[in-house]
Formats: structure tokens, sequence, C-alpha cells
């Protein structure tokens, strides 16, 4: 038996016991069906990960809406007409030892032409990306009203579907995230304007949820350091908004940044990089620090570890209660095991490979489309990597791929995926 910080158990304030501190943060899958329903190959990919030493496992972003899609594959709770599935999916995802918990989420003004031309958003901003996003529809009371009540009843069904937990996601300019930040709120009624009326959306689903799954069902926050955005939202209001969250009873915040505009969940901050020597390995460490000023609750950071001396230090010397872990097991689906038995100090790859233009993934390139282009491309190369686990072959551990191939197996997949839902489901 090994005596890391990280082998050891941590209570929710639920009740609910996590077996080890090291989980799997929610990546993207795009594997639902046409109808947007989990499929065996979720259950493969998910069996594969429950056997890798996690004590828990968040999915990818399940949509409370049908009409509005992070992107096509996802899947979509909104009913029980998929419960067999679902149950499918939970009892594959536990039966290696491992916790299930159901992320769900609202893209917002995030979701793709090719699934809605007009999103919803707090606000009429839209988001400039090579035009693969509309302009949104300011969402009214009604709209809001409904959106709250979604995150409720797809919680609920998680519940009975058998998942151990919920993940609401308020990071990465996301619906909530919307709401949070001043750049995409824009509102003058009591969902606008102070830091409490761009919160009162999150607050409301929190507490719509708690009620549907009940006080011994963990309901954590995925939310933002920061927008990392001139005149978004900020480091001081992540940690009032993670008070708040504590006192309306949250179990666990886990910590990112950044939106599809500025992919600190992707690349660190830009200050991280910068440096030229020795990258810090967690993008947020030094923000989660701060929120744990205000906040006694559990908090998780997911993004850039990779050894686990880091990782220790982060549990015992920052107060940080989980290291997320999310491109590793997508090419070492071990990794946790590997990690908590002694095997390894190190997980993850040279991602070198994955370049375009000059610098590391671009990040000196003038050229922003080369920034782009880079920055797809290392998600994409490890959604591929999780494609392949889920038609049970072994992933690939030589990030040695062209940037450009990546990128456009992006735009060609999620163009195919939406035509195949559309046809789909007309048909």
């Amino acid at each position: 038996m090994t005596n890391f910080a990280i082998s050891s158990p941590l209570e929710l304030p639920c009740g609910i016991s996590l077996k080890n501190r090291l989980a799997k943060s929610a990546m993207t899958e795009a594997l639902a069906d046409h109808n947007d329903t989990p499929t065996k190959a979720h259950q493969t990919l998910y069996k594969r990960w429950s056997e890798g030493g996690l004590a828990v496992q968040l999915t990818g972003n399940v949509m409370v809406d049908r009409r509005y899609l992070e992107r096509p594959g996802n899947v979509v709770v909104e009913d029980e007409s998929a419960l067999g599935a679902l149950k499918q999916w939970a009892g594959s995802a536990k039966s290696g030892g491992s916790q299930i918990w159901m992320q769900i989420s609202h893209p917002g003004r995030q979701c793709p032409i090719v699934v809605n031309i007009h999103p919803l958003s707090p606000s009429t901003q839209k988001l400039h990306m090579l035009g693969l996003f509309g302009k949104p529809k300011e969402m009214t009371s009604d709209d809001i009203e409904d959106a709250i009540r979604r995150y409720a009843k797809t919680a609920e069904i998680a519940r009975k579907a058998g998942f151990d937990g919920v993940q609401i996601h308020g990071a990465h300019g996301y619906l909530i995230s919307q709401f949070l930040s001043p750049i995409t709120n824009r509102r003058t009624d009591e969902w606008g304007g102070t830091l409490e009326n761009r919160a009162r959306f999150l607050r409301r689903v929190y507490a719509a949820t708690r009620a549907a799954v009940g006080p011994d069902f963990p309901v954590a926050v995925k939310l933002n350091s920061a927008d990392f955005q001139k005149g978004g939202f900020t480091l001081e209001e992540s940690a009032q908004v993670a008070s708040w969250l504590e006192q309306d009873g949250i179990d666990l915040i886990e910590l990112s940044g950044g939106t599809y505009e500025q992919m600190s969940f992707v690349n660190g901050t830009e200050e991280e990089q910068r440096e030229s020597t020795q990258r810090r390995e967690a993008y947020f460490l030094e923000y989660a620090r701060e929120v744990r000023k205000a906040v006694k609750v559990p908090i998780m950071v997911t993004g850039g570890f990779r050894s686990r001396s880091a990782m220790e230090h982060a549990i015992t010397k920052d107060g940080i209660d989980m290291i997320g872990l999310a491109r590793p097991i997508c090419v070492q689906p071990d990794a946790a095991a590997s990690l908590l038995d002694g095997s390894t100090d190190k997980i993850g790859i040279e991602e070198d490979g994955l370049v375009m233009g000059s610098g590391r993934f671009g990040m000196n390139a003038q050229n922003w489309l080369i920034n782009l282009i880079n920055t797809v491309s290392r998600v994409e190369y490890y959604a591929w990597q999780m494609t392949r686990m889920s038609r049970g072959q072994s992933s690939q551990t030589d990030a040695r791929a062209n940037a450009l191939g990546y990128f456009i197996w992006y735009l060609s997949r999620t163009t195919m995926l939406g035509l195949r839902r559309k046809i789909g489901r007309r048909g």
C-alpha cells in the first residue's frame, strides 16, 4: 500500500466518500446516436476508464435541451425516453470501481450553426469564430425559468439511471458562464448587472437541482477562476461566487478558466504560455489558492497536472482536495492506477507534434488562425483517442501528428454528425 496524499479518501459535505483524490475531468465525447442517446461506444469507453483507478469519472457535456448542443454527438437528457441506455452507461462506468457523475450543461451561444443558427444567451453578443456560430437571441424570463427546470430534470433522471452525482457546468463560456460574465451578460434586469444578479442563474440552477436529487446526492459545479478577458469574470468574483455556492450547500467546486474566445482550459493562461523554461504544471493552481481562502468546501483543479509530486504538493501544501485528469487518460487510461501504486511518477505525452507555425502549439505565432488551428488540434487529437477506445482499440501515445489534419477532422466530423442528426430525426 502506498501512503500518497492522492491515495487518501475524501468525504463530501453530502456524506458520500470518494476513494482517492483522482478524478476524470469532463471531456466531450460526441458519441451519441442521431437521437442524442448514449451508445455502446459510451459503455466501452467508460468501462475502460473505470478500470484505471479513478475515484470518480465526470461525463462530457450532457445537454439539458435538445435544441441546443455544444456539438453534434452530445447526449441529451430531457426525459426518460433513453433511461435504459443511460442505465447501461452508468453501469459500465461503475463496473471497475469508480463513481460516475453526469456533467449537465447548456451551451448558450456556444452552439454551432449546424445545430441551431439562433442559440439562446443572456444577451445578443455573438461568438465570432470562423462563422461557426450564429447570433444568439436574448433569453426571456420564460426562457430562463425553462432552462432552470431543465437542469433539475436532467439531474433527477441521472440519479434514477444510476449515476452517482452530477456536475453543473458553469465554466468555459457555456450558458451559466455567459450569465456570470459581464462580456456576455449585458442585461439590466434581475439577471444582470451586479455580480449578485449575474450569479442568480447559477444559484437558481443549483437550488433546483438540489431539490430534485435530494441532500445525499453529490452536486458539484465547474466554475471559471476567471475568463482571462478584459472586462470579463474575475478571480475576485469567482471567489465570491464560490462562497455563495458553499453557503447554498454545494459538495465540490472544480476550478477551470477561459471561454471559446480565450481557451485557457486548453492552453493554460497567457502568463504560463510565455514561460520559456519550466512551465507550471497546473494551469489554475494559483487561482485556486485564492478561492481556497474564501471557502472550505472541497476544491478540484484540472488542467496541466502531469507529475505525482505536483499533485501531492497541491493537496498537502495548497489545500486542493481533488486532482482532475483529462488528456493524459486519453492516451494512458490506467494513469491514475500507476500514480496510486507508485509504478510511475509522471503521466502524459509530449505534444510537440501537434503544432503548426512557430512556437509551442503556435503560441508565439502572430496569425490568429494558426493559433486557433493549434488549439483545436490539441483538443481533437485526444477526442480521436477517445473514439479509438470507444471502439475497443488501444489509444495511441505518439503525438507526432498534423495539426491541420485534426482541425479538418473536427470540422468534417461536426458537420457529418450534424447532418446525420438532422436526417435521422426527420426520418
